[in-house]
């Protein structure tokens, strides 16, 4: 079975988000198609990016002799046009693309999109604004929800828990917690193990509820 993970992927709308995006599939090796209704923009790009094309989105025609039915994945990356991003999402799920993703400015924003067929919705602000809220406010080093009540932190390891083996730490019974890998100074993350003892110095990365790993990166 051919893996769907390394096919093309559209890309519609090349701003700040759409454009970082595109880059970075580019830069990791996918062939992507990215569209913008700006020469402009399109030119600035042309090169950087695999194919750069300029087009409506929300012209049905365009797309289909942009060849956009024949891609599996597509991401609808216009924001601020709330009106363009919700045409040119319901023309993919039209075209029966078969994962969509799309990014919303707002909570109605992505309710739409989603009612109209769009597989994925996005809040890349919403979600970052979250993410600097927990790194401004604690001593967590960097953050990120896997989902809805999932998360994984960088943080250094409490003083209560340096030099006891995590085997003995009952750091699940007493915080809801797994420490899942540790960075000690001068060396490569390696996976946390029941013999494992934490210094200082060290780096971990620790999972849980939002709720159990917030309260544990505020340990001393």
């Amino acid at each position: 079975m051919a893996d769907k993970n390394r096919d093309p992927v559209v890309v519609i709308g090349l701003g700040r988000f759409g454009t970082a995006l595109a880059l970075e599939l580019t830069r990791r090796g996918t062939e992507v198609l990215a569209i913008d209704n700006s020469r402009k923009t399109v030119q600035q790009l042309s090169g950087q990016i695999t194919h750069v094309a300029q087009a409506d989105s929300t012209d049905m025609e365009a797309l289909r002799q942009l060849g956009v039915p024949d891609f599996y994945r597509a991401v609808v990356a216009i924001g601020t046009d709330l009106e363009a991003s919700i045409l040119t999402a319901a023309l993919l799920a039209e075209l029966e693309i078969e994962d969509i993703w799309a990014k919303a400015v707002s909570k109605q924003h992505g309710q739409i999109l989603n009612r109209i067929g769009v597989h994925h919705v996005v809040f890349p602000e919403n979600d970052m604004g979250e993410r600097v809220a927990h790194l401004v406010s604690g001593r967590m080093l960097d953050y990120m929800e896997v989902e809805e009540n999932f998360a994984m932190a960088k943080t250094r390891p409490p003083k209560e828990y340096v030099g006891v083996p995590l085997g003995r730490s009952n750091l699940r019974r007493k915080h809801g917690v797994t420490i899942v890998a540790v960075k000690s100074p001068g060396v490569d993350f390696t996976y946390a193990t029941a013999d494992t003892e934490l210094s200082y110095g060290d780096v971990i990365i620790v999972s849980g509820s939002v709720e159990a790993v917030e309260r544990f990166a505020e340990l001393p």
